[in-house]
């Protein structure tokens, strides 16, 4: 299963885009909101949730944990000491985080995956001294995939399915919708 961590102000398209393609991919994914079970995005859209923390169960049943990004949806999620609870317990059970746009600084913030490459987008990279930036789209090292925003989402999932399931499954879905 995989988990997508919805806070008040999160980006839309970063977080409803990788949940489609995931859901695409026969992959099953709970949208989880930190606070409520209906979540306002940054740009208006509210969307119901599958549940809240107290409804992911255990780390055992969790290959990935998903932080959309958008402000102040990063900053709400950084700000919640449950979700550095998640995620450090993802790290320890050797379990994937992804992180768009500017939620890697909820990960910088927690100190896990030190040491890893990653991208985000432009400017939020100071907030993860601790790691080393790399200037593409969509970066992948280990357990983490991180991408720069909202105009590489669809990559951002896709990239999910390849380590979740397999590259077959991804270029598939790739072809299927009609990217390059």
């Amino acid at each position: 299963m995989v988990v997508v961590f919805f806070a008040e102000g999160f980006e839309e398209v970063e977080a409803l885009a990788t949940v489609d393609v995931l859901r695409r991919a026969k992959i099953e994914v709970k949208m989880i909101g930190i606070h409520e079970k209906l979540v306002r995005g940054s740009h208006g859209i509210s969307v119901q949730m599958d549940g809240g923390l107290e409804d992911i169960g255990s780390i055992d049943n969790v290959q990935c944990i998903v932080l959309p990004g958008g402000i102040p949806g990063a900053t709400n999620l950084k700000e919640s000491s449950k979700v550095g609870e998640w995620l450090k317990k993802a790290e320890s059970n050797g379990k994937y985080v992804a992180a768009i746009c500017a939620a890697p600084i909820v990960i910088g913030h927690f100190g896990i995956m030190e040491g890893k490459k990653f991208t985000c987008y432009p400017s939020f990279e100071k907030e993860l001294p601790n790691h080393l930036h790399i200037s593409e789209s969509v970066v992948t090292d280990g357990k983490l995939i991180t991408a720069k925003g909202v105009g590489v989402a669809l990559d951002f999932g896709l990239e999910i399915v390849k380590h979740l399931k397999d590259p077959i499954t991804s270029d598939t879905l790739r072809a299927q919708m009609v990217m390059k």
